[in-house]
């Protein structure tokens, strides 16, 4: 059998059938009651159980490691009820070594009821009612699972195993075994809470699945050791002028003629399909980011988050999907962020556990790592196009109206000062870096961001970027510093890429103060929301100054907010164009020019609406055409659908 095939391709008869099989509602009513598990052992279960799992870590069970198991998981419940300052008997110690088995040897809780022969179906309703029927009578367990999360991850760890998926855009899964059994399965928003039912002969049903699963971590295992076998003799065999003055594809050849060699000196039988994979795989090891390299290359992936060492979620086309990637361990992860963050002169250890930072491309990095994260480095990528975003990419995606397109334009070269708000993910970043691009060539341009991401294509571009404080606490220049430096050089436009704090107040004196145009963006939900957090970040740069005289300075500073926000079905829309029109009393007025109305979904689940103008003409429509910018009045009358 070939390596690729044992690491994980199922044979054409490995596949579960699938059958029909509806949940049957049960009456609870007279049934036998046992012992319910008590508050006071779920709480301490609860207490370690992310600890515990994650110190044993992912493991491969063989016949002869249970032994080890079951002693490495005394020594670490001992000092993890320990560090917890929990008090355990011994009796509630071999209790939680047990559970603790069930957990990473089988499917928790009900792992002990699907053993037992006698058993014939078993009933979750929710984390605390666990019913099995034993020769036709159905009675209560008194087992419990911690949470709804832990009962979720177990059906989960189902569905991994039957092949299958289930989330909240495919909220159940009915199977059926090969040997018979039948399994139904469900999850919110289609249940209430995670419900599981199972109807079994006398084995446990999912014993074959379970340890062919973890014969394919095995495999895994093996092909990730011998790629490490030969990484580590690549890099001795490299030579520190390898890659000096040479283009990357001259690289990966001199790369890919080693790593053969080494190949054949290894001995490993491997087919040219194999071969091709384990050198690609060096390839990005040695030259770029391991296995993100291949997810960074897919044009269909926005975003990547990496959970853990051995869990990686992509986005496609705004929906969240599970990925085969996976590292070696933790250090590896670990080796991986920290190539991405050293080149910009960023650390990340036990005593500064956060970084933000970006790729070459300008994809944004969040990285985070113990003791912060429980289940290891954490790691999330926001990509960015290899080509910008235009305005005409917006309005192909659906996400404003050429009518919106124009009228945008018109009040970016008008020099109106214009803030971006909405949630996280929603678009903002893109909205602002199509804004951007509307700017004329001939005007100086300054951007200040945490990290550079905007991609201006003019020729008159300063790029200033934030940075932390190092080691010993000293060296911050926050991104307030590079707006009050900005001032002083001479700037046409300042473009902010997003304000979080005091830096809202210097930026707000600059647009009142001869710096019209000027761009940012902000997390809120409403345009009204946007006002209130501006408020609160002024508040944050240490001045004791009155509401109304911070509201009137934001009311006199921004001329337009444009809403943007990510829908159910993974779009994103501009949902509002709103002017700001000045102060009445204490309250600063709004106006909206264009909104988004949500009709509602279609049988796919994508969102059905439309974009309406709401018939007003904009105050600052004198301004427009002061500028010698025309726009045809109708735009604020007609109807655009999506």
């Amino acid at each position: 059998m070939s390596l690729l095939n044992r690491l994980g391709k199922s044979a054409p008869g490995d596949e579960p059938n699938k059958a029909e099989y509806r949940h049957e509602e049960i009456d609870t009513n007279d049934v036998p009651q046992r012992p319910t598990e008590d508050d006071e052992y779920i709480n301490i279960r609860k207490q370690i159980y992310e600890r515990v799992i994650n110190s044993i870590g992912a493991v491969v069970i063989q016949d002869e490691d249970i032994g080890k198991l079951r002693s490495k998981l005394s020594d670490v419940i001992s000092s993890q009820t320990m560090l917890a300052g929990l008090e355990i008997s011994p009796d509630v110690k071999v209790k939680l070594i047990a559970d603790y088995m069930d957990e990473l040897v089988g499917l928790g809780p009900i792992e002990p009821f699907l053993n037992d022969r006698i058993i014939s179906r078993i009933i979750v309703s929710s984390e605390d009612d666990i019913m099995v029927e034993r020769r036709g009578v159905l009675e209560q367990t008194g087992k419990r699972f911690n949470d709804q999360a832990h009962l979720g991850r177990i059906i989960a760890k189902i569905a991994d195993a039957l092949g299958s998926r289930i989330d909240s855009s495919i909220p159940t899964v009915e199977s059926r075994l090969p040997d018979g059994s039948r399994i139904h399965m469900t999850i919110p928003p289609l249940a209430a809470r995670p419900t599981l039912n199972i109807s079994k002969l006398a084995d446990n049903p999912f014993k074959q699945l379970m340890d062919r699963t973890a014969k394919k971590q095995s495999y895994a295992d093996d092909y990730f050791n011998m790629k490490h076998r030969l990484q580590e003799r690549l890099i001795a065999e490299l030579s520190p002028e390898l890659g000096k003055g040479k283009k990357d594809d001259v690289l990966y050849r001199e790369i890919e003629g080693m790593v053969n060699t080494l190949i054949n000196d290894e001995g490993t039988p491997l087919n040219r399909t194999e071969r091709a994979q384990l050198v690609s795989d060096l390839q990005d090891e040695i030259l770029g980011l391991g296995p993100l390299e291949a997810l960074l290359r897919d044009p269909d992936i926005s975003e990547i988050m990496v959970n853990s060492a051995y869990q990686v979620y992509v986005e496609k086309k705004g929906k969240l999907k599970p990925s085969d990637t996976r590292f070696k361990d933790n250090d590896h992860l670990m080796h991986i962020i920290e190539k991405i963050v050293a080149p910009l002169g960023r650390r990340i250890d036990e005593s500064s556990p956060m970084v933000d930072a970006r790729l070459p491309d300008g994809s944004r990095v969040n990285a985070i790592i113990p003791p912060m994260a429980l289940k290891g480095p954490c790691l999330t990528i926001r990509k960015f196009s290899k080509d910008p975003f235009t305005i005409a990419d917006l309005i192909n995606f659906g996400t404003l109206t050429r009518e919106m397109a124009l009228f945008i334009e018109a009040c970016v070269k008008a020099r109106l000062n214009i803030v971006v708000s909405g949630g996280t993910g929603s678009g903002k970043t893109t909205t602002l870096n199509v804004l951007s691009s509307m700017i004329p060539n001939d005007e100086r341009i300054v951007t200040i961001e945490d990290a550079a991401e905007l991609q201006l294509r003019q020729e008159h571009v300063v790029s200033l970027e934030s940075r932390p404080p190092n080691i010993e606490g000293k060296g911050q220049v926050a991104i307030r510093d590079l707006v009050r430096n900005a001032l002083r050089m001479r700037p046409d436009r300042i473009v902010v890429g997003e304000v979080r704090g005091g830096e809202a107040l210097d930026m707000l004196q600059a647009m009142n103060t001869g710096h019209d145009g000027s761009l940012t963006t902000g997390h809120a939900n409403t345009p009204r929301d946007i006002l209130s957090r501006l408020e609160t970040m002024v508040l944050m740069a240490g001045m004791e100054l009155p509401v109304r005289a911070i509201r009137e300075q934001i009311s006199s500073a921004i001329d337009l907010i444009i809403q943007q926000g990510r829908l159910r079905d993974g779009t994103r829309r501009l949902l509002y164009i709103t002017e700001v029109l000045g102060m009445e009393g204490d309250i600063i007025t709004l106006q909206d020019i264009f909104v988004f109305e949500q009709k509602g979904v279609d049988t796919n689940g994508a969102v059905i609406g439309r974009f309406r103008p709401t018939g007003i003409r904009p105050s600052f429509y004198d301004r427009i055409e002061q500028a010698g910018i025309k726009l045809s009045p109708t735009m604020f009358s007609d109807e655009g659908e999506i």
